[in-house]
């Protein structure tokens, strides 16, 4: 089994395609289909269910899928560490991160981290907070910026960037936006608008709905902090969410309220970083960076 057949099969399990695979890698569509087919031959078992318009993961396929993500970024890591040493930073730098995470300039720190680092490629992808902690887990990404990440569900080092209210927001014409103050049983029966489960402030405001013991419903799911504070506006729900969101310039036209009770909810952000000895030349770099703007 080599580095490169790894690589193969990741492109393809990704891109759900050979031939977006090898347009991806620069490969032939018939070495690569070679390649996977060599891998499957020395491990015994298919790793794709294949039709003439989808290419799906088997169970053996998933189960390596783990397996070679970790391999290929130990491989990146021991070729960055080598760099390193020699005073050279160079490969990749992964970075994950929630939509509009509290506490970082997230572009002007890459901005700062390409100014330093010219020959490292940055990659960005935003994903939920779950799938944010599963990429590190996995060495998919060398560093993620998430939210409402609690210690049991992450073994390595958590360094927290910012913690505030979440609130109550609503339509200026919505009946609650007259007072300074909601209680939580004033809240059931109300439409809500919040992110889909994976997502750091859905994740935040379904634990203070339960701490609170009060049911709710979720009337429309969105993707975006864009859409949802045009939805409450349009005054077709009202959305409990971290403080910072009020003050946007979307948000003008609305009202924030505070959230009453002995139990406030809070959204936390929080940099996700693997255990110090797997952590990577470019994270420690672009770490340096963070704290260095969290002291300023």
């Amino acid at each position: 089994m080599e580095l490169r057949q790894l690589e193969h099969f990741v492109a393809v399990a990704e891109e759900h395609h050979f031939t977006r695979a090898a347009e991806r890698l620069a490969v032939s569509q018939s070495g690569l289909s070679a390649s996977v087919r060599a891998l499957e031959q020395e491990l015994r078992t298919p790793l794709f269910s294949r039709t003439t318009r989808s290419v799906r993961l088997t169970e053996a396929g998933r189960a390596l899928l783990v397996e070679a993500e970790r391999t290929l970024a130990g491989a990146r890591a021991a070729k960055d560490a080598v760099d390193a040493v020699r005073g050279l930073l160079r490969g990749t730098l992964s970075v994950g991160v929630e939509q509009c995470v509290a506490g970082v300039s997230l572009p002007r720190l890459l901005a700062a981290f390409h100014r330093e680092h010219p020959h490292m490629e940055i990659r960005l992808r935003q994903e939920g907070t779950t799938s944010l902690v599963d990429g590190v887990a996995g060495g998919r990404l060398d560093i993620a910026f998430a939210a409402t990440v609690s210690p049991g569900e992450w073994r390595g080092e958590l360094v927290p960037l910012a913690r505030e209210p979440m609130v109550l927001l609503c339509a200026a014409s919505h009946r609650l936006a007259t007072t300074d103050l909601v209680g939580w049983d004033e809240l059931p029966g109300e439409p809500f608008i919040d992110f889909h489960p994976d997502w750091g402030p859905r994740r935040a405001a379904d634990e203070a709905f339960a701490t609170a013991r009060v049911r709710r419903t979720v009337a429309l799911e969105v993707n975006d902090v864009h859409s949802l504070l045009e939805l409450v506006h349009e005054g077709l729900g009202i959305a409990v969410v971290p403080h910072h969101f009020s003050r946007k310039p979307e948000a003008r036209d609305l009202v924030a309220v505070r959230l009453d009770g002995p139990d406030q909810p809070y959204y936390e952000s929080v940099v996700v970083l693997p255990d110090a000895r797997a952590m990577s030349p470019g994270a420690r770099a672009f770490m340096a960076l963070v704290r260095d703007e969290a002291e300023r």
